[in-house]
Order: C-alpha cells, then structure tokens, then sequence
C-alpha cells in the first residue's frame, strides 16, 4: 500500500515562500532547531513613514535570504506548521528521499518549493 499524498499528509514540508515573512517563528518553535532562516530589512517605499518620538521613520520589512531545514534532525512533528501564522508551511505529502551524505539532507528554499 502506498503512503497517500496531498495536503495534511506527514511527509516533506514545503514553504510557500510569497507568505513567509521571516518571523523566525517556526525556527523557534522547532523542538530539533533543524531550520535555518536568514533574512534582511528593506524600507517599503510604498508605505507611509512612521513618527515616532524620534522623528520620522521609514518602514521596512523583512527579505528572506535563506530557509533551510535539515531532515537529518526533523522529528516531522509538524510544530513548525502549525505555528506559522502566516501559512508559509504545510505538509506536502512526498517523503524526503534518502541521502549519500547528511549535507543533501539540507534542503534549502528551491527544494522546499
């Protein structure tokens, strides 16, 4: 019998990269720490500057650089979907292949798409 697949399955978590934010939640929420996130701040030239009671500020928000999760130390706990509170991770149903060497099991942002 073949494992199913589709949306809330236990296999491979994908990240839906338009809706992550950078919020670090999910990688502290991680109860293995297997995922790594970089990020930047750019000013958002499309909204307004903020006072504050040091003048005028411009907005910014965060720029994902890099998300990485290692599947050599996920638990696939699902943890870090559920605490997304942006919906930019879900279950994708496909197993992670097995690996020659732990460094493939690094999967960066392409292969989370």
């Amino acid at each position: 019998m073949n494992p199913p697949t589709g949306s809330g399955t236990h296999g491979k978590i994908r990240l839906i990269e338009e809706n992550c934010t950078s919020c670090m939640i999910c990688a502290r929420e991680c109860p293995a720490w297997c995922i790594q996130i970089d990020s930047h701040t750019e000013v958002d030239p499309n909204a307004p500057a903020q006072l504050t009671g040091r003048g005028m500020r411009e907005r910014t928000h965060n720029v994902l650089d890099r998300f990485v999760i290692d599947w050599s130390l996920c638990m696939y706990c699902g943890i870090c979907v559920e605490e997304c509170p942006f919906d930019a991770l879900e279950w994708n149903g496909a197993h992670v292949a097995p690996a020659a060497d732990l460094t493939a099991l690094a999967h960066g942002i392409g292969e989370l798409r």
